[in-house]
């Protein structure tokens, strides 16, 4: 979570809403990121999907499967699609997201019988960091 931690610091510092993302494969990062929907002008460049795009790359496969994916907040509905698309074997996350979530909160996309791969869930890592970012870089913004 140190890594994703760094990501959103960076995303932050671009002016992007502060989360990271990385996925590992055996201890081994496979790919990092931070979101970037302002800089790409793309509302789905979350740092979820695109280290998951990068990943896949990296891999030469569209399944991560056996991948780590260590995030500093709960996915949202598109990203939780995306993590059981790409069959994530392991989600970890920082903060809960009660307004955008999608994973514990709102649409709890894994519970759905619809969805076909569920990874095994972790969350509140770093719990207090990730949530002390965010407040920060709204704070800021109000």
């Amino acid at each position: 979570m140190t890594l994703a931690l760094a990501e959103a610091r960076a995303a932050a510092a671009r002016g992007e809403v502060p989360v990271g993302a990385v996925i590992l494969r055996d201890g081994n990062v496979l790919a990092r990121a931070g979101n970037r929907t302002r800089e790409l002008s793309d509302p789905t460049a979350h740092a979820e999907l695109l280290a998951i795009r990068a990943a896949c790359a990296a891999a030469g496969s569209q399944r991560l499967s056996g991948c780590d994916l260590h995030v500093t907040l709960e996915p949202c509905a598109m990203c939780a699609a995306a993590i059981g698309a790409a069959r994530i074997a392991r989600l970890y996350y920082g903060a809960a997201d009660p307004k955008s979530g999608g994973v514990a909160q709102g649409p709890r996309i894994f519970a759905r019988p619809q969805t076909h791969h569920v990874p095994e869930i972790y969350d509140g890592i770093a719990a207090a960091e990730s949530e002390a970012l965010l407040r920060a870089f709204f704070a800021a913004r109000r």
